[in-house]
């Protein structure tokens, strides 16, 4: 059986919109076509965020922390922090996240000691606190943090999205653009949609070696 030999297949901002516009049963005619195709691609993008599909934007960033300092920037770019430890003496310690309630409800936030828990202040540009205040400035935070994927941009680029969601982008920028131009359509493109999405992340979800072993409460030894 004869194949083509590639995985190069990838799809740009001008594919996505056409094949949106054909679930649609709709044409690509004009340029604000494009344009509001567009808009409604990056509004799913931000869906996307909130819902923390996007798990391929993890970085993994270290902090420099201060003696004295308790806050520090993320970087407007930053959607959320996953995870955190602390560095000492080549020793990692994990960092508890607490709630804005539970931080704000610290009685004494300049006390110093090693930290032991942050707090993400999700403003527009993200703030990371910690608590006890830093009582050096050779301690490092390590930490996961979910960022932004990028906009489409220009027509001709290509997305920020792995292989495994494309069929997900198609259905949900289709769904998207039913809302606007096809109401008919609008309960079958959301189904499909509502079907991929879930697809993908079920695939995106972290895997772990399991091994099932026999109880011994049901051995007796005589």
């Amino acid at each position: 059986m004869a194949t083509s030999g590639t995985k190069t297949f990838e799809l740009n901002v001008t594919d996505y919109i056409e094949e949106a516009f054909e679930r649609c049963g709709l044409e690509v005619r004009t340029g604000y076509d494009v344009q509001t195709a567009k808009r409604s691609l990056n509004l799913m993008l931000a869906e996307w965020a909130n819902r923390g599909i996007n798990q391929w934007t993890i970085e993994q960033t270290t902090q420099t922390l201060t003696k004295g300092t308790a806050s520090y920037s993320l970087g407007a770019n930053t959607i959320d922090v996953l995870s955190a430890v602390v560095r000492r003496d080549s020793t990692d310690f994990g960092l508890t996240r607490v709630s804005r309630d539970d931080y704000l409800n610290i009685p004494n936030k300049s006390t110093e000691a090693r930290v032991s828990q942050f707090f993400v202040d999700r403003q527009i540009e993200p703030l990371l606190k910690v608590w006890p205040t830093p009582d050096n400035s050779t301690d490092v935070i390590i930490f996961d943090r979910l960022v932004r994927m990028d906009d489409s941009g220009s027509a001709i680029n290509t997305l920020d999205v792995p292989f495994r969601f494309y069929p997900c982008l198609a259905a949900g920028l289709s769904y998207y653009l039913a809302i606007k131009r096809a109401p008919d359509r609008i309960q079958l493109l959301k189904a499909v949609y509502e079907e991929e999405i879930d697809r993908a992340m079920t695939e995106d979800r972290d895997r772990a070696s399991f091994n099932v072993q026999p109880s011994l409460d049901y051995y007796r030894v005589n």
